[in-house]
């Protein structure tokens, strides 16, 4: 199995939190991230232990962390929770077909089998093609009462909806924690629970999902200063941007090659910026 990691946005109940922990641990993760929650100390008030049933492991490792960036480092894979698709957001799926697709990827790469251009052209559209035996996968859960915003649902790859009534899809936080902790075990073949560890050529490995946002800010901020994107009507160039980078799924040495660029178009821009403002510059267009 994959490295696991369940992140809880904003999330107001505390006892939710250990109702959370309760379902991961029975069916075996305990790697856990509080983004933002309401209480500070959620992690030891009594509701949150209470509602644990003994799951106290989970909450000791538990963290929690003030942007979601910070809780998506070593990550490769992120995954959304969503009642409704997003416009312009990821593909929005169920858990099991999803996860199925991850684990035959995986096992083929692990196995080294060959695959087809149909089957490779499918891993990337559901976001899948650059994992490995030693990638990470982040399941993401919105708060209570609002869900997951846009923003954050942009950021993954793919967006999972549990198939439910159709007259009333609304599930407990912590219900829905369980089922996708229970698909995604149920996913893998006994003899591949345990985690991989991680790769050790830095350079080659998928780039996290901390780095790519990192690539994504930085180009936002080049293609505004060479004049190409308005920050005051942005439209869904960036959200675009995004989609495009998660089809890709670059290494951390291209991660790093696109930022190369980003900072030298940059410098080019403020190069041209300080001649044409310079005293006697000619600001006339060249014909």
């Amino acid at each position: 199995m994959l490295r696991t990691r369940f992140i809880l946005i904003d999330t107001s109940h505390a006892g939710n939190v250990g109702a959370v922990a309760r379902a991961m641990r029975t069916m075996g993760f305990d790697d856990l991230v509080l983004v933002n929650p309401r209480w500070p100390n959620v992690l030891k008030r009594k509701e949150t232990i209470e509602r644990a049933s003994g799951a106290l492991d989970v909450l000791e490792r538990a963290r929690i962390v003030p942007t979601l960036d910070e809780a998506l480092d070593g990550m490769h894979h992120l995954c959304a929770t969503v009642m409704v698709p997003r416009d312009f957001g990821p593909p929005c799926t169920s858990p099991r077909e999803h996860f199925a697709g991850i684990v035959q990827h995986v096992l083929q790469k692990k196995e080294h089998l060959p695959q087809s251009n149909r089957a490779q052209q499918a891993d990337l559209a559901q976001g899948i093609g650059a994992l490995t035996p030693a990638s990470g996968v982040a399941l993401l859960f919105g708060s209570e009462r609002f869900g997951m915003a846009n923003d954050d649902v942009y950021r993954c790859q793919v967006a999972l909806r549990i198939p439910t009534a159709p007259d009333f899809g609304s599930l407990n936080l912590a219900a829905a924690v369980q089922v996708l902790a229970y698909e995604w075990r149920s996913a893998w073949p006994t003899e591949s629970a345990a985690p991989v560890a991680p790769p050790t050529s830095a350079a080659d490995a998928p780039a996290d999902a901390q780095s790519q946002a990192g690539l994504l800010t930085h180009w936002q901020s080049a293609l505004v200063d060479i004049g190409y994107l308005d920050p005051g009507a942005p439209r869904k160039l960036m959200p675009r941007l995004q989609r495009l980078l998660q089809r890709a799924a670059p290494t951390v040495a291209e991660v790093n090659i696109l930022r190369g660029i980003a900072r030298a178009a940059q410098v080019a821009a403020q190069s041209v910026a300080q001649r044409t403002t310079a005293p006697g510059a000619d600001k006339t267009s060249p014909r």
